[in-house]
Parts: structure tokens; C-alpha cells; sequence
């Protein structure tokens, strides 16, 4: 797997483990890019194909990476639109009623 990604406009610096796997991997790259903002919201990830390709990764495995994204609310995705990643919820400092 190559160590970086710039098919956003970012680069994404992977460094898979062993022990956890390419997907694992790449999901965990994903979800510090989204958490750390250097993949603002609404930014419209690559296709499949494309970042498997990329990558030297299986399209199957770049697909898990973006479904179980999806599942924790990471990306979203919809069927013809590709997908992009999601508005996370902010967190407030101040506790609620203060």
C-alpha cells in the first residue's frame, strides 16, 4: 500500500499495521483525517475503483473501509451520488441550561 493519497486534495498518510490489516488501516486514516478536519465536511471522497486502485488494495477492501465509515456516521453515501464525508456533530464546552 503506498503511504500517501492525495485524491482529495489532501494527503492522507496511512501507515497500516500488520496485525490490524489494509482495511483497518485505511478506515482508521479516514476517520483521523474527518476528525481532525483536514477532510472538511461535504468533501467527495473518490470512488471505490479509483482509490483502490490508487492505493494497491482490493476495491472490496476500500469498500468495507467506506462502509463501516458510514455505518459509525463518518461518510455518507447514496446510491449514483458517491460518497462524501458527513457534517460530525459539534461539541459543546459549556454543559446545557449554564
Amino acid at each position: 500500500m503506498e503511504g500517501f493519497w492525495s485524491g482529495v486534495g489532501v494527503d492522507l498518510h496511512l501507515e497500516p499495521d500488520a496485525a490490524d490489516g489494509r482495511r483497518a488501516g485505511l478506515e482508521r486514516a479516514l476517520r483521523d483525517a474527518v476528525r481532525d478536519g483536514r477532510l472538511a465536511p461535504g468533501t467527495r471522497l473518490p470512488a471505490t475503483r479509483r482509490l483502490a486502485s490508487e492505493l494497491g488494495i482490493s476495491r472490496g477492501t476500500a469498500k468495507a473501509a467506506y462502509d463501516q465509515l458510514v455505518a459509525e456516521g463518518y461518510l455518507t453515501a447514496r446510491q449514483g451520488s458517491g460518497t462524501q464525508v458527513a457534517a460530525l456533530p459539534t461539541v459543546d464546552t459549556e454543559a446545557p441550561g449554564a
